[in-house]
């Protein structure tokens, strides 16, 4: 008999992140191996990566760190074929790879130059180039494989971002100059949303799923303008903690998740409830 913990299980399951080195590919790369997973840690920074399927391995988890740049087919290629070649099969990738703009002190005079009237075709493209283009080759490269295999499931990041417009004025600044949530990030993450039901449709009647999940601001060190301005926002009244998008990254992953396909996991702490 199958119980309902069986069904979150990943064991047998190989997991790739791109992002894997970040702040929630971290997490990600931690829960899915938690479950059961080999996780293949992928990012464009390789010492990052190692260290993370280090700490992995530490824990008694299967990991392989793999260094990509998801804006170039060929090293994507590379990603999926040595994920394939290390581990057997390519079952679930979590596409998590994105600019996304910090906000803190340091960094206000690069913030301020974000203004939409002013902002530069060539961060808009790069900021295309990775956050959806490079999504796009992923997804590409990654559904060969499921294709064959005949299963996949497939989980793009999003963010409250690519549901509504920023609210500009938490990031506001008593003194400083005026800083704005650059307009690629809303653009690129409701497109994000896009692909994702093109795919979930393009694969109907098939065993490859593919949804997204959309997570709210999650706490890193924020000062505390900044923390009250976004927690104001919130239902639950806070931000989110690092692990609290782990829950469903492994729903989404698993076969809890089996009747689910083209939809959007919201993990926002009521951001869009209001």
């Amino acid at each position: 008999m199958t119980t309902i913990m069986d069904k979150f299980s990943l064991a047998g399951r190989t997991a790739l992140v791109t992002g894997g080195a970040g702040l929630l590919g971290r997490q990600f790369t931690q829960a899915l191996g938690e479950a059961g997973a080999k996780v293949v840690v992928a990012d464009l920074n390789l010492a990052q990566a190692e260290a993370q399927a280090e700490t992995l391995t530490h824990a008694g988890l299967a990991a392989l760190p793999v260094q990509v740049d998801v804006t170039d087919p060929v090293s994507v290629e590379a990603l999926v074929a040595r994920a394939v070649e290390h581990f057997g099969s390519l079952d679930v990738i979590v596409n998590g790879a994105a600019l996304d703009p910090k906000f803190d002190p340091d960094n206000q005079d690069a913030q301020s130059g974000n203004a939409f009237e002013t902002y530069p075709l060539e961060a808009w493209k790069a900021a295309m180039d990775v956050n959806l283009t490079g999504m796009f080759l992923v997804c590409q490269a990654a559904a060969r494989q499921m294709v064959a295999q005949e299963y996949g499931k497939i989980i793009n990041i999003c963010s409250t971002y690519g549901l509504v417009g920023p609210d500009q004025r938490i990031y506001e600044r008593p003194d400083g100059p005026r800083q704005y949530k650059p307009v690629y990030y809303t653009v690129s993450k409701a497109g994000v949303l896009g692909l994702t039901k093109y795919l979930a449709t393009y694969y109907a009647g098939t065993n490859i799923r593919v949804n997204a999940l959309t997570p709210g601001g999650v706490y890193n060190q924020h000062d505390e303008t900044f923390l009250k301005a976004y927690s104001s926002r919130t239902v639950i009244g806070r931000m989110a903690e690092q692990d609290e998008m782990s829950g469903a990254v492994v729903f989404l992953a698993s076969e809890a998740s089996a009747y689910m396909t083209g939809a959007n996991l919201v993990v926002d702490g009521g951001w869009t409830a209001w």
